[in-house]
């Protein structure tokens, strides 16, 4: 049925260009004459030469018309007059051609036209090797971490650089709390004399709030931590109801609005990370994250590794999550060995060519995105908190069916993917998946790997779960450089602590501390790299754990694979409170009422203050559960210092590979 009213109203011809798979967006050619000494509209596409391209034009009618009566609305509708196109593969190379495009019954336009091949090296680096920042620091720490060695093992010489063995801190996410658990547990490496020994520290959520505000220090693990400490302290336990005030929400007002005027898609997390910059810091940080290549220019610090995951919007964290690190050097995707400076991160890129540079974001951004444990969809939340999804939404999925038998042809080819057909379920079940799987929201950034052409044979990497038919990777036109944006989130929706970027072959970790900040499941970390790993083929010690552990876990555990030396060592401290609760420091019992009542209390439980939603404590609680992670890793100081000969020993061996 049409609908009749009366009005007036105007028509306007239009003539769209457009060329799938290019970078840029459909573009207006203007129908009328240009202007007496202008300029005819210029424009240009940025395409994959490998793909069969075409210049697509259309001609339409957009028609406003605005009806008569109590409440004039304006209507508009748009119909095609006609259409046409151009192969690129007409044009010749570095000549400007003129070119007729018939869109129709006498319409045609006229089109100057130029195809040229890009020239010059790439703006972003491809490769699976270590960046030269990141190899300059790992030659300079060596040195550090050798006479470190020599002193806290009592060694009668220094290890020579090739059998330096290689130690990273990992600390997890909890939000305050494990960024308050953090400052404590460097602390007992510091009064140790071990975090000389570090040559990562890495973390996930929380973990990061803590380590990217001490790196604004070049210097700071060769000074106390207890200045570091007392001014995260003064933070944690001051009031947030400023972060509200009118002068803080028109500055979110600008910064955002700021933001958005520079094409950024602002989301929640940006806003989300512009309050954490009020909590820990109550004003403005102009800090960013290259800022910190003069704290490792020396080796006089461990190399800071800060993680995140790539995700789909509609899958769960632990069912698909490419993961991205962040250095003061690098920003990138191990899977996929592509990465860009962190200077240039937030710029365009397409097929490695840099075509939009844009501020490098200030670091609240990036510790509003590395922290955005809310960014979860409904099933997510179940999925965590009851320990399973919503078991009623695989009878809303899509059907995923082999339709060939291909294993004859793998034998002469074994990176052919097998013809898969995939059935989408009806409008309804769309709808269902939508509301419980949508997460709410994502920090979109612009895809640096945009563009970028895979290898033929890029099924075989470990990294790719191709081999899983309903997994992403199992669809070409569905990997990550096939996108306009990343959604980039928390690296603990898929484990809660960034064991794969330091389990990456080129940088030889030996020895990992894991400090796991969780209030429940203290193996749940470990249990799901070492899935991970055999997913993948990566050496990783076998996770076994007795009954009585589960139900109450000791402070330190030595997890180490005899059978495969390749395999990290791993010292696993969960948080926990022992034999803390009855000694002041070890071997040091606690004596008065005042003392004893002092560690009498419990990290986790219902009325536990240390709630992930919980970002202000006492200050006898930060106190606390500072003091807490600190003492776990005094106490547990010969383990640690067996773990490192342990690892020593298999360097010297040769048993592992160098950097």
């Amino acid at each position: 049925m049409q609908k009749q009213s009366r009005g007036c109203g105007t028509a306007k011809v239009l003539s769209d260009a457009e060329m799938p798979g290019a970078y840029e967006k459909p573009q207006l050619l203007p129908l009328q004459p240009h202007k007496e000494g202008g300029l005819p509209a210029t424009f240009i596409f940025h395409v994959n030469p490998v793909i069969s391209s075409r210049l697509d034009v259309e001609l339409g009618e957009k028609l406003t018309v605005l009806q008569s009566g109590p409440s004039a609305e304006l209507e508009t509708q748009t119909s095609k007059l006609g259409e046409g196109g151009i192969l690129l593969s007409s044009l010749a190379l570095g000549q400007e051609e003129q070119r007729f495009v018939a869109l129709g019954e006498d319409q045609e336009v006229v089109l100057s036209m130029k195809a040229e091949m890009s020239s010059g090296d790439l703006d972003l680096r491809l490769g699976f090797g270590l960046c030269d920042g990141e190899q300059e620091f790992l030659d300079k720490r060596k040195q550090i971490v050798s006479k470190a060695l020599q002193q806290v093992l009592g060694l009668s010489q220094a290890p020579d650089g090739g059998q330096v063995p290689v130690v990273a801190v990992l600390g997890s996410g909890g939000g305050t709390r494990a960024m308050s658990s953090l400052y404590g547990s460097l602390a007992g490496l510091q009064e140790l004399g071990l975090l000389d020994t570090v040559t990562y520290l890495s973390g996930v959520s929380g973990s990061t709030w803590c380590i990217s505000t001490l790196y604004q220090d070049p210097s700071w693990s060769q000074v106390a931590l207890q200045g570091p400490i007392e001014r995260a302290q003064a933070r944690v336990c001051s009031s947030k109801m400023g972060a509200m005030s009118p002068e803080r929400l028109q500055y979110y007002a600008q910064e955002l609005g700021s933001l958005e005027g520079s094409s950024h898609s602002v989301s929640l997390i940006d806003l989300w990370g512009l309050l954490i910059e009020y909590f820990l810091y109550q004003e403005e940080n102009p800090a960013r994250l290259s800022d910190q290549q003069e704290a490792v220019s020396q080796g006089q610090n461990p190399y800071p590794i800060y993680a995140s995951i790539n995700v789909r919007t509609n899958i769960s964290g632990e069912d698909f999550a490419e993961w991205c690190e962040f250095t003061p050097h690098e920003v990138g995707f191990p899977k996929y060995g592509a990465y860009v400076p962190t200077e240039l991160f937030g710029s365009e890129f397409f097929m490695g060519h840099l075509l939009q540079p844009r501020p490098e974001p200030r670091i609240c951004y990036l510790q509003g995105m590395w922290g955005s444990a809310f960014a979860a969809s409904v099933d997510e939340i179940f999925l965590k908190t009851a320990g399973s999804g919503l078991s009623f939404l695989d009878g809303h999925r899509g059907k995923v069916n082999i339709t060939d038998d291909c294993q004859k042809l793998q034998l002469h080819d074994p990176t052919r993917l097998r013809t898969r057909l995939f059935t989408p379920q009806g409008p309804f079940s769309q709808a269902v998946l939508d509301i419980f799987t949508s997460r709410f929201t994502s920090a979109e950034n612009f895809n640096f790997t945009r563009g970028l052409c895979l290898h033929k044979d890029y099924v075989a990497g470990r990294e790719f779960m191709a081999w899983k038919a309903t997994h992403p990777d199992a669809f070409p036109n569905q990997l990550t450089p096939m996108r306009d944006c990343l959604c980039l989130v928390d690296g603990g929706f898929a484990i809660n602590s960034p064991f794969p970027l330091n389990l990456l072959p080129q940088r030889a970790v030996d020895l990992i501390l894991s400090f796991d900040y969780s209030l429940e499941a203290p193996f749940e970390v470990l249990q799901m790299t070492e899935k991970y790993c055999l997913d993948r083929g990566i050496p990783f010690p076998r996770i076994e754990v007795l009954p009585e552990d589960l139900e109450e876990p000791r402070e330190c555990y030595l997890f180490a694979e005899a059978k495969d030396p390749r395999s990290p060592i791993v010292l696993h401290f969960p948080l926990v409170n022992r034999t803390f609760r009855t000694h002041l420091a070890p071997g040091v019992e606690r004596q008065t009422p005042e003392e004893k009542a002092r560690g009498d209390f419990a990290v986790n439980g219902s009325d536990t203050p240390y709630g992930m939603m919980n970002f202000t404590y006492e200050p006898e609680e930060f106190e606390r559960l500072v003091a807490l992670s600190r003492y776990n890793v005094l106490n547990n100081a010969e383990t640690v210092r067996q773990a490192l000969r342990l690892a020593l020993q298999q360097r010297q061996a040769g048993d592992r590979a160098g950097g």
